[in-house]
């Protein structure tokens, strides 16, 4: 991929404006969609379009486009007018410019319903236990009707700068511990995240789909106790928990994504925290 062709970033939030950034850095043009041009930051250039409603322009020469949709909620229906129809439009849009870009998609390792602790991969089968998730699965379908070539990202749960939920709960004491064995997570830092969606724009022959996670799953209540002694506060009290854990109980292998050549910056949650609290980062509109 040279340097000076034209990238796309659909969907222009957190994570498509730090790809973006990264693009742009090593020399591409890149425009961001988004429903609020102005929130684009330079030097992308922002474009304003409603993905939800609306088939966007793109150029004839683009040779990347990465759609990086997050949802203002978890209703199924805002679900749908993201990550499907906002998908439909932006490959109609594609199709109308003459292009024919690498197209990379972020989904989610939500669409795997594992419950008992084992290891996913990327050839596990993709079981949705959530409205949600199958929503996602929709949108992935959809994907490879329209696009078979893509190259589809399902990232586990992505944390940075503004994005400091277990560091809230601690702080505001509403976190708890599981009073029994607590169930894996999986965590990606952002700029690991956008990192691996840049290196997958460049490399030869991608697989189909990889999943994007650090190299340690890790129980919840490890992360939680780590995160209080870094924090300096009590560590949180076990509690039952409330119906059924959401992301279930798996371990995401990063195997794949890594025999490409990516690294992670944040191999765990522990190097990756601490830049948070540390105030490393920018926090993206």
């Amino acid at each position: 991929m040279q340097h000076r062709s034209p990238v796309v970033i659909a969907g222009c939030g957190d994570l498509g404006t730090e790809a973006g950034l990264r693009f742009a850095a090593l020399g591409h043009p890149v425009t961001g969609l988004r429903r609020r041009a102005e929130l684009v930051p330079s030097p992308i250039t922002g474009r304003s379009v409603d993905l939800r409603r609306e088939v966007p322009s793109i150029d004839a020469d683009t040779v990347v486009v990465v759609v990086a949709f997050a949802a203002g909620s978890r209703d199924v229906d805002e679900y749908r007018a993201t990550y499907v129809d906002g998908l439909r439009n932006v490959l109609d849009g594609i199709d109308a410019s003459g292009a024919s870009p690498r197209v990379i998609v972020v989904s989610s390792t939500a669409v795997y319903d594992v419950e008992d602790g084992s290891e996913v991969t990327e050839e596990t089968p993709a079981r949705a236990g959530t409205p949600t998730a199958g929503v996602l699965l929709e949108a992935e379908a959809l994907l490879r009707d329209r696009a078979p070539g893509a190259v589809l990202v399902r990232l586990s749960g992505i944390y940075g700068p503004g994005r400091e939920r277990l560091i809230d709960q601690l702080r505001s004491g509403q976190a708890r511990l599981s009073s029994g064995t607590s169930p894996h997570t999986n965590r990606i830092h952002r700029d690991d995240a956008a990192a691996a969606l840049v290196h997958l724009a460049g490399i030869d022959d991608p697989a189909p789909t990889y999943l994007g996670t650090d190299d340690e799953p890790v129980r919840l209540d490890d992360v939680l106790t780590f995160l209080a002694d870094e924090l300096g506060v009590e560590r949180p009290p076990a509690a039952e928990p409330e119906g059924r854990q959401a992301g279930g109980d798996k371990r995401l292998s990063n195997a794949l994504l890594r025999s490409t050549g990516w690294e992670p910056h944040y191999p765990t949650f522990r190097e990756g925290y601490r830049a948070v609290l540390a105030g490393e980062g920018t926090r993206h509109p």
